[in-house]
């Protein structure tokens, strides 16, 4: 996907993209404070504002289970109710679920963007497309990013305090021209990212990206669980993640949940209900996760810290963009 790399300025650079050589420097543990022996876990909430029942079931989350940070959908009916939460609770950790599709039949939602600046993204009907290959095929690039820019600047308009990005469906994520918008966006708004881990890249025959993004200053998670794990149905969903838990490796690992309450509306909206309560029930109130990290002595962390810690890095080496902040 990119045919050159950036010259690697930095030694966070060579942290991040995990060289052999990055004794020699802080890795990003290091660089929140941890040893870079120290096996750390974050746990992001995704789809959050979709509907009611994602927001209350991410919020007990966060308040009272392992979910670390979350990400909104802003376009989504329920974002005010989400926003106006994150407002009152400045501490907690929320970023930006960037979207550009609109997946379920009945229950659907259309740009925040001026619709006139985005054609590309509206289906028929006048919401987003229902999956990545259509926008693909029918929008471009630029519209995919003003939309996600519009976003975030209504997330921040909302009071949100911003401390990540990751891309709904992976639209700006498994296609080179829509991830170049990615990068893009998190230079103007000095944020990190959600990406895949360096294995998955190499498995798609683009192992360049987390290089790219590193060299422009953008910090990401040392790994990413995604296409190595599958569920087989709603029981699965705890023995599975016990499993996977217990083999984590040192630095921070990143994995996704989307909570969900057993609700009228949830069944309503979606046929994956079932999952997503079992995955808010695993994330929030069983016992034997709790304990597995406890065991392993693995440390909880947030986008937040690792914002923190880009932004310093990037005004201490004089890239400072002063956007998002």
């Amino acid at each position: 996907m990119f045919r050159r790399l950036i010259p690697l300025v930095t030694g966070l650079v060579l942290a991040a993209v995990g060289s052999s050589n990055a004794s020699a420097v802080p890795t990003l543990a290091e660089q929140l404070g941890y040893s870079a022996t120290d096996k750390l876990l974050l746990v992001n909430g995704d789809d959050v504002g979709m509907c009611h029942t994602a927001n209350l079931a991410t919020i007990e989350c966060l308040e009272r289970g392992i979910m670390s940070s979350a990400t909104i959908l802003v376009p989504c009916p329920w974002f005010l109710e989400i926003a106006e939460y994150a407002k009152e609770h400045p501490k907690m950790d929320f970023g930006v679920h960037l979207c550009q599709t609109s997946e379920w039949r009945v229950y659907r939602w259309g740009p925040v963007a001026p619709r006139t600046e985005v054609p590309g993204l509206i289906d028929p009907a006048g919401y987003l497309w229902s999956d990545t290959p259509q926008v693909y095929a029918k929008a471009t690039p630029e519209e995919a990013y003003r939309e996600a820019k519009a976003q975030i600047q209504k997330a921040l308009d909302a009071g949100v305090d911003v401390t990540h990005l990751d891309s709904h469906m992976g639209v700006l994520q498994l296609h080179p021209a829509f991830l170049a918008k990615y990068l893009q966006l998190a230079v103007e708004f000095d944020l990190p990212v959600r990406m895949a881990s360096q294995a998955t890249f190499e498995k798609m025959g683009q192992p360049e990206w987390r290089a790219r993004f590193a060299a422009k200053g953008i910090l990401f998670t040392d790994d990413f669980v995604y296409d190595e794990f599958r569920y087989t149905g709603p029981e699965s969903v705890a023995p599975a993640w016990r499993k996977r838990l217990s083999n984590l490796k040192p630095g921070i690992t990143e994995l996704f949940i989307h909570a969900g309450k057993p609700t009228d509306e949830l069944k309503a909206i979606t046929g994956s209900w079932a999952v997503r309560s079992a995955e808010f029930e695993t994330f929030t109130n069983d016992p034997e996760i709790r304990e597995i990290l406890k065991r392993d002595h693995v440390k909880l962390v947030g986008y937040r810290a690792i914002r923190d810690v880009q932004r310093r890095l990037r005004l201490e080496q004089g890239k400072g963009t002063g956007a998002g902040k």
